[in-house]
Order: C-alpha cells, then sequence, then structure tokens
C-alpha cells in the first residue's frame, strides 16, 4: 500500500526521539511519544497535555486524529480525554495529545514512552441540504441501545 507523504518537523524540545513510526506493516497509526524534559506525574483522576515534540502540515483534505493505545488504556487506565483529538489540515503548532488518568493509581508518563497513536485520514466535506422531513428507516429515531437484542431493557 502507498502513502502520503507528510511535512513533519521535530520541534527542539524532541529533536532526540525518533519520528513517528508504523509498528506493524499493516498497523493503522503511528505511535506519538512524550518529548517531556521531566517525568510528569498523571494523579488517578488528573489529566495533563504531554507534548510529542513534532508539528505536521497536512494536506487539504486531510485530518489527523489523536487516539489511544489499548495497552495504557488496558493496564493503567490511561487514555485520551478528547479521543479522538483532531489535527486538521491548517493547523501548524505543536501535536499535543491529552492524556487523562482513570486508573485507580498515580501514573507516571517518561520522556520517549509512547503515549497515544496518529492515524492520517480523508476527510469528506458536508454540504448539508436541509428538507421538510427524513426518509424513513427500520430503526426510526431510536438512540443508544436500540439496534441490541432487547432482553428485558
Amino acid at each position: 500500500m502507498t502513502g502520503i507523504s507528510v511535512p513533519i518537523i521535530r520541534l527542539p524540545h524532541g529533536a532526540d526521539l525518533p519520528l513517528p513510526e508504523h509498528a506493524t506493516p499493516h498497523s493503522a497509526g503511528v505511535d506519538l511519544l512524550a518529548a517531556v524534559d521531566t517525568p510528569v506525574l498523571l494523579k488517578a483522576g488528573g489529566r495533563a497535555v504531554v507534548p510529542s515534540g513534532i508539528a505536521v502540515a497536512l494536506d487539504e483534505g486531510f485530518e489527523a486524529q489523536v487516539r489511544p493505545r489499548s495497552g495504557l488504556a488496558a493496564k493503567h487506565g490511561v487514555t485520551v480525554l478528547n479521543s479522538p483529538g483532531t489535527i486538521d489540515a491548517d493547523y501548524r503548532g505543536e501535536v499535543g495529545v491529552v492524556l487523562v488518568n482513570l486508573g485507580d493509581t498515580d501514573f507516571t508518563v517518561e520522556r520517549g514512552m509512547r503515549i497515544a497513536q496518529m492515524v492520517i485520514s480523508p476527510v469528506t466535506k458536508v454540504a448539508w441540504r436541509e428538507v421538510g422531513a427524513l426518509p424513513k428507516t427500520d430503526r426510526g429515531s431510536g438512540g443508544f441501545g436500540s439496534t441490541g437484542t432487547r432482553t428485558g431493557d
């Protein structure tokens, strides 16, 4: 599979860290690393914006999504608070990761630690067409949990 070329710069505080890369040939995302000078203590229930040490320039028609790493979430309860965080094509600042510790114990973010993953995706622009009524479907306006098997709910 061919990818797209994305300009990237290492910011001074991330100059010694490797660039984000796909961990396996079929990985959808690239790992983002913590570009912190000193460890960041994420207390249980706490949150922090962790710098990645990089900035990217996405082409028009693309976005980057910052997503949690399943290992951090499953093992420590640490996840991306605004998941997925969106990096728009016109943003040129540092990619920051809003981490939250939903676990029961404090967690320390160390320099170079893999803290999130970033997925580059095409964007579809919407052209709204206001109408008087929407077409009917079997589901209708059924919301949360309405498509599952109903057993006493």
